[in-house]
């Protein structure tokens, strides 16, 4: 049993990038560690903004994007933000939001800009991020243990 054991050791490295690819333009880290020793990159499909997508599917689109990702934390904090900001955001904005939530390979990266913990970068720093980091500050004291509800998406607008 050792034996297969340590065959599949020293060769899932050789199997994964065979699989997936040797040298992938977009990777999944699975955090933001420096140590990269030990961790196979899952290459992902680049991020392609949706050209003519209609701003309802849009505006829908973004906001299960914003509740279904791959950390609690960013679920409730931009789940609460898609609700109070998206359907005031104009094209330009919701274009950028769409970037800054899809584009990234890390949620981690998001958080930590979202929060101010680290820097962010020049290509994801605008409007939509500058309205983004204000919402985290949460300077009002909103209760945000879960995600909001969906039934005000079925509200009459009128």
């Amino acid at each position: 049993m050792s034996i297969v054991r340590n065959v599949w050791c020293l060769t899932r490295g050789r199997v994964a990038r065979a699989i997936l690819g040797a040298s992938p333009i977009r990777t999944y880290r699975g955090d933001t560690s420096d140590d990269m020793t030990d961790i196979i990159q899952i290459p992902l499909p680049p991020w392609e903004e949706r050209i003519n997508e209609p701003l309802d599917t849009k505006r829908a689109r973004l906001l299960y994007e914003s509740r279904k990702r791959g950390m609690l934390e960013n679920c409730i904090l931009l789940s609460f933000f898609a609700k109070k900001h998206l359907n005031e955001m104009t094209e330009k904005q919701l274009s950028l939001y769409d970037k800054l939530i899809n584009q990234p390979t890390n949620d981690w990266d998001i958080y930590y800009w979202m929060t101010e913990t680290k820097p962010t970068p020049p290509e994801f720093d605008n409007e939509v991020m500058t309205l983004l980091k204000e919402f985290a500050k949460n300077r009002n004291m909103e209760h945000r243990a879960g995600q909001p509800a969906l039934d005000y998406l079925f509200e009459d607008k009128n």
